[in-house]
């Protein structure tokens, strides 16, 4: 495949990931709003966020069965059709528990997205160049972070909490045709299967413990991240002194920054190795993630540099543990392995939220209690993945030898 033709897909993936994490990610800026708008408690807030993440986790896992039996373009169109449908009707939504619904039934198709465009760029990018890819796919959350996200926080201050909803599914509407024009059937990965069983789809990986291994990193990075960010912007307002106008700069900061360095950190990873740079993302984010969940009232602009690093140095970590984690499959076990990877992720997010709802609290005067715990719990998860990673790399090792 020419690189230009590679630059044409990247890009609409990088479109693609960008309504989809726009979608994921307003909802917990407009955390303050919604508690506000619904009366709902912190709890009851987790389950909101939580309610995307674990249907999508759901759906995920059951179509991880499935996927490589078909052509990817069509999966992924599917899925993002039916994505933008449920991120309309969020927009509609008059009632808590319709929001609920309708974040449920984004969910189940938004479960699809992630891990069809993760195994796209495994499919027609080469190892040796996959790391800056996989930075060029996760620049749209740079660009979710810069731009979308302080435009639907300002709609949604200026009209309604629905307005944000309805901006990402109309983008998706223009999307749609655009992939479905460009994206090529892929087709390459389909084996000839008869009498298919799902367990041929498990059985690699029960049987594969560098499989398993890339699963494990993959959950523990991410609940140790999703832990936190729920409960980002509420604590921001409630503890740290931040006005609800004043959220859009944590993700305008943030984003920007990163919409840099992720290229960047996808080049590091190519060059002195996507172990290497993954350790390092691990310990810086520990570092900001301790100062960040204790955080007192200190001026906006301590608040904003402590908040950037934070998003910095959460890419410096997922970028490298996805190209390591697209590399332990062949192409065509890649989608159904993805699959089954991104559900079991998705499963994380809302798991940590879940807890994360269950430890927070409020006091009488609406601060926010215990998120210091939050942050002891995230350090100690992600710190674990430095020792996942070790075991995979002697785990690659091991194979490489018994080939030979």
């Amino acid at each position: 495949m020419k690189n230009h033709q590679e630059k044409i897909i990247l890009y609409l993936l990088a479109a693609i990931n960008f309504t989809h994490i726009i979608d994921f990610m307003i909802m917990m800026p407009l955390g303050p709003q919604l508690m506000r708008y619904f009366q709902i408690s912190p709890q009851q807030f987790g389950y909101l966020v939580s309610s995307y993440t674990i249907s999508a986790g759901i759906s995920g896992f059951f179509m991880a069965f499935f996927v490589d039996r078909f052509n990817r373009k069509s999966v992924l169109l599917s899925g993002y059709l039916g994505f933008v449908i449920g991120t309309i009707a969020c927009g509609v939504a008059p009632t808590f528990e319709l929001l609920m619904t309708a974040r449920i039934v984004a969910g189940l198709f938004g479960g699809l997205i992630g891990a069809q465009v993760l195994s796209i760029v495994g499919d027609i990018i080469p190892f040796e160049r996959r790391g800056q890819a996989m930075g060029v796919v996760m620049s749209a959350f740079s660009l979710a972070s810069i731009v979308g996200v302080p435009f639907g926080l300002y709609v949604a201050t200026a009209v309604s909490w629905h307005a944000p909803f309805i901006f990402v599914g109309m983008m998706g509407v223009v999307v749609l045709p655009m992939v479905y024009r460009y994206l090529p059937d892929m087709k390459s990965h389909i084996q000839s299967q008869k009498g298919f069983h799902p367990m041929r789809v498990i059985r690699p990986i029960l049987e594969s413990k560098v499989q398993q291994l890339g699963i494990l990193l993959m959950i523990v990075l991410i609940f140790g991240q999703f832990v936190v960010i729920p409960y980002l912007s509420p604590y921001m307002v409630a503890n740290v002194g931040f006005t609800e106008a004043q959220l859009p700069l944590i993700y305008l900061f943030g984003g920007g920054l990163t919409l840099f360095t992720s290229p960047r950190v996808g080049k590091l990873a190519d060059r002195y190795g996507k172990q290497n740079v993954l350790f390092f993302g691990i310990v810086l984010t520990a570092m900001t993630v301790i100062a960040i969940t204790n955080l007192p009232a200190v001026p906006l602009y301590v608040a904003l540099v402590i908040s950037t690093l934070f998003f910095i140095f959460m890419g410096a970590r997922i970028i490298p543990a996805q190209a390591i984690t697209t590399s332990l499959v062949s192409p065509q076990q890649r989608g159904s392995y993805m699959a089954i990877l991104s559900s079991l992720q998705q499963l994380a997010m809302g798991g940590a939220a879940l807890l994360a709802g269950l430890i927070i609290s409020k006091d009488s005067a609406g601060h926010l209690l215990n998120f210091n715990y939050i942050g002891y719990i995230s350090v100690v998860i992600s710190s674990f993945g430095i020792v996942v990673a070790i075991w995979i790399s002697r785990a690659m090792q091991k194979a490489e030898k018994q080939k030979q």
